[in-house]
């Protein structure tokens, strides 16, 4: 395969197996992508990330730009060198966290002035300038600067982001000048199907004007502005849609979502990748995701329980580890109890991909959704 060859393998309705081809490796979908904010998934080393089947991992522009800085991180070689991650990184642009700083930025045509969250200063992003900072962090796939709209928004609102994202994309692909880093545009639009399939076209349109003037294409297109406060089944309104009106050639990563059952519905609505800082973050809190629904391992019930995590599950946690000495761990504030629930977590999603990429290259994927929707693995909220 040649690099960012997209390649569908299998179908079974519109869910899809495919294979996309980076400069650290091919990523075989529907995958899930570890977030690593800060250059590191929260509690997990990259080893363990290997083992557990991790095939891209996300780290986050905004963040690393702020501390320790993009500068120092291309000094050590980029982020696989500086992280020491062999496999796939994919930066996002940082857009979501400058507007969901609505009380610090200053938006304009031409970029956004936000105040840093470390240091208190003021800091301008464009999207050139976003482009170079991605560009000197080195990962695989890195994302276009774009305007999130909240949950709730004025149409009106949505409209002037679906149009500003839009002109955004446009000026990423004329600033991108790595050829080993692939560049996504992001789809806007709210809750809004028209919207959606409008910023779809947009970015469509920006692509062929790019490769017209002698640039590059999208390599593959995230779906944003999703999972930002509204409850899933109306993201389900009009995500299936919305993912089959972006190119078949093309990946298409649902942006910030990471419930099991949500992986499952959006794999059969023709959605390849997904992201979410959900299994880390709940194992912080002490809760397990199971094959009987979800865990709080703070439950007095577990207090001398010396099963496994979870009967089903294969991972190193549940080969070794009691429900009991969890719960000790989580109740005492010990930083263990995140750490195994972590790994717990992340495989829990990982091996879910895995075994949806199997059921649709078995052309046996609505087999799979309808048994994972009837059983109580579902009840994952």
């Amino acid at each position: 395969m040649a690099l960012f060859d997209f390649t569908v393998e299998g179908t079974s309705g519109h869910a899809r197996a495919a294979a996309f081809e980076t400069a650290h490796g091919t990523a075989k979908t529907p995958m899930f992508m570890p977030v690593g904010t800060h250059a590191t998934v929260k509690g997990v080393t990259t080893d363990q990330l290997a083992d557990l089947g991790a095939q891209v991992v996300l780290a986050n522009t905004y963040h690393l730009s702020m501390r320790p800085g993009a500068d120092l991180i291309a000094e050590a070689g980029g982020l696989h060198s500086f992280m020491q991650w062999d496999g796939p990184i994919l930066t996002d642009s940082g857009g979501f966290q400058i507007f969901s700083l609505a009380d610090t930025r200053k938006l304009d045509d031409d970029g956004v002035w936000f105040q840093s969250i470390y240091d208190g200063s003021k800091i301008r992003w464009t999207p050139e300038s976003n482009m170079e900072i991605q560009q000197k962090l080195g990962a695989d796939i890195v994302m276009q600067l774009d305007q999130c709209a909240p949950y709730p928004a004025t149409r009106e609102f949505v409209e002037g982001a679906v149009d500003l994202s839009a002109r955004w994309a446009a000026r990423c692909l004329a600033a991108h000048t790595k050829a080993d880093q692939a560049l996504f545009g992001i789809v806007q639009g709210g809750m809004h199907l028209d919207l959606r399939l409008q910023s779809v076209e947009r970015l469509l349109e920006a692509g062929r004007a790019s490769v017209e003037a002698g640039h590059k294409d999208f390599q593959g297109f995230g779906i944003g502005g999703y999972s930002v406060g509204e409850e899933h089944d109306v993201m389900f309104e009009t995500l299936g849609q919305v993912a089959r009106a972006l190119p078949d050639a093309k990946p298409r990563y649902l942006m910030g979502v990471g419930n099991p059952t949500t992986l499952v519905r959006a794999v059969r609505e023709g959605v390849d990748m997904f992201d979410c800082v959900l299994p880390t973050r709940t194992a912080r809190m002490g809760t397990a995701f199971s094959s009987t629904g979800r865990m709080n391992m703070r439950n007095a019930k577990y207090t001398r329980d010396f099963g496994p995590l979870d009967d089903a599950c294969t991972c190193p946690v549940c080969a070794k580890y009691s429900r009991a000495y969890i719960r000790h761990l989580v109740k005492s504030s010990e930083m263990l109890g995140g750490m195994l629930l972590s790994v717990h977590n992340l495989h829990h999603l990982l091996d879910l991909m895995r075994r949806a990429r199997e059921a649709v290259l078995a052309g046996a994927y609505e087999e799979f959704y309808e048994e994972w929707m009837a059983s109580p693995a579902a009840n994952d909220y």
